[in-house]
């Protein structure tokens, strides 16, 4: 089993992430993990930074490790996904974004998304039959997509980490954290 010491973890989003949602586990993964990289489309790493949602109105830029075309889970233990509206809402969009959740998926790799971001959960097929949670407003969404949908502050289900909002941010990283250390995730890949 690997240790958290040792993982190395990527976040994946876009402008229009919640704040606290990548800042939060971002700095609680790196103060743990041996890597934490931030990875966002070819536009936004040209840029050099993601621009953040908070309180209803932009927030703080965050830097940019990684061009999501240039990663690739060989590198990385886990994937977190921010939530916020809009980022989930445009990565879903992105077939480079849904085919490296999906890789992660299939190599049992751990999977964590909060608030709006189980959306691309949804576009991987990776909820359905799978106990999750995520913001309220996508419950319906989730339980359409075949979710065994809780209102519970976070959910795992064979590595799939989901939470509900930024108010289960420390039991979102604590969740991540256990789950990495679990090591590979036997679970089943959902054909689409």
């Amino acid at each position: 089993m690997p240790k958290i010491k040792n993982a190395k973890i990527l976040i994946l989003a876009t402008d229009g992430f919640e704040q606290s949602e990548l800042d939060v586990p971002r700095e609680k993964l790196k103060a743990v993990a041996q890597l934490v990289h931030v990875a966002a489309p070819k536009e936004r790493k040209e840029k050099g930074s993601i621009l953040g949602w908070r309180d209803h109105d932009w927030g703080d830029p965050v830097p940019v490790d990684v061009e999501l075309s240039d990663a690739s889970t060989s590198l990385y233990d886990a994937i977190v996904l921010p939530g916020g509206q809009m980022n989930p809402d445009t990565l879903r969009k992105n077939p480079e974004a849904l085919a490296l959740i999906k890789a992660f998926l299939a190599e049992g790799k751990v999977v964590a998304a909060i608030c709006h971001a189980p959306w691309l959960l949804i576009e991987a097929n990776a909820v359905r039959g799978r106990r999750a949670t995520s913001y309220d407003s996508i419950k319906t969404d989730m339980i359409n997509a075949g979710a065994n949908w809780l209102d519970e502050p976070v959910v795992a289900d064979q590595g799939i980490v989901t939470s509900r909002n930024p108010g289960d941010l420390e039991a979102f990283v604590a969740k991540i954290i256990e789950e990495v250390e679990e090591g590979k995730h036997e679970r089943a890949v959902l054909a689409a």
